[in-house]
């Protein structure tokens, strides 16, 4: 085999570990690959760690022991991290977003790759720590950001829905009360998690916290603990405040005059 070179391997270790974020490549995937001794696959590891840190790519991370290897985590760190949040809370002020209800149309960015992969990467960087071992998310708007947030976290996606489906099999369903006052019917198939797990929530919109605490009823049945949840959009309201552990990305409120509605980054940015 031809000696590879230093830039080549450092260009398809990159590839590898961004295709598999926060899954455990053992260095002797590199050393079979690139054939070379594990102290170069070190060194490399090395310069990706700084490379990463200095453009903001994420964390490279090494691991020692039997079950040891590198691993790439997916973030966006700092300023650059608010910015982009910015850039999204202005996009969701335009005027034309404000909906009959006091609503606001937000379809459009739920369903933009770009926007929603700088949200999963957000929502990746700051539950790492939890430790979940599933996404958990309630049809259908939820879905995209908790996809993604599940692919930067390498996690299987969980999807509660409103009745059961007969190709599912038999399901836990639960009746749960709405933010408007509505009973609810939420529905998961009893072979989708495992007794014991712990479950992180993702979902597009919070408003009073009726279909997240839906989801954390759920979770109870299945005797999964739900160790925290990220909403990309909640309503900031004094009679429902949010809870310690929910990030919310975006936070909605309405203007001096009572008609326009403002949105600013969560508190926690």
């Amino acid at each position: 085999m031809d000696k590879v070179k230093r830039n080549e391997r450092l260009a398809v270790m990159l590839h590898v570990l961004g295709s598999a974020p926060n899954r455990i490549v053992p260095f002797s995937t590199f050393c079979e690959m690139f054939g070379s001794a594990k102290s170069t696959v070190s060194e490399d590891t090395d310069l990706l760690q700084k490379m990463a840190l200095r453009y903001g790519l994420g964390k490279v991370e090494t691991l020692t022991g039997a079950a040891g290897g590198v691993r790439f985590r997916p973030l966006d760190l700092g300023e650059k991290r608010r910015e982009r949040v910015l850039a999204l809370c202005e996009r969701l002020e335009e005027p034309d977003r404000v909906l009959p209800g006091g609503f606001l149309y937000q379809s459009d960015l739920l369903s933009d790759p770009s926007a929603v992969s700088d949200m999963a990467r957000i929502f990746a960087g700051v539950s790492y720590p939890l430790l979940p071992e599933f996404i958990l998310t309630m049809e259908t708007k939820g879905i995209p950001v908790a996809m993604l947030t599940a692919q930067a976290m390498s996690l299987p996606l969980v999807i509660a829905r409103h009745s059961n489906k007969v190709y599912e099999g038999s399901a836990v369903n639960i009746s749960y009360m709405t933010s408007s006052g509505r009973i609810e019917t939420m529905s998961l198939s009893r072979r989708a998690v495992r007794e014991g797990s712990r479950a992180l929530i993702v979902d597009d919109f919070m408003r009073g916290g009726g279909t997240v605490n839906g989801m954390r009823s759920l979770m109870k049945e299945f005797h999964v603990d739900v160790v925290g949840a990220c909403v990309v959009l909640a309503v900031e309201d004094a009679n429902h405040p949010i809870p310690q552990d929910v990030k919310a990305l975006m936070l909605l409120s309405r203007g001096e005059d009572g008609q326009t509605l403002k949105v600013r980054p969560g508190d926690w940015l």
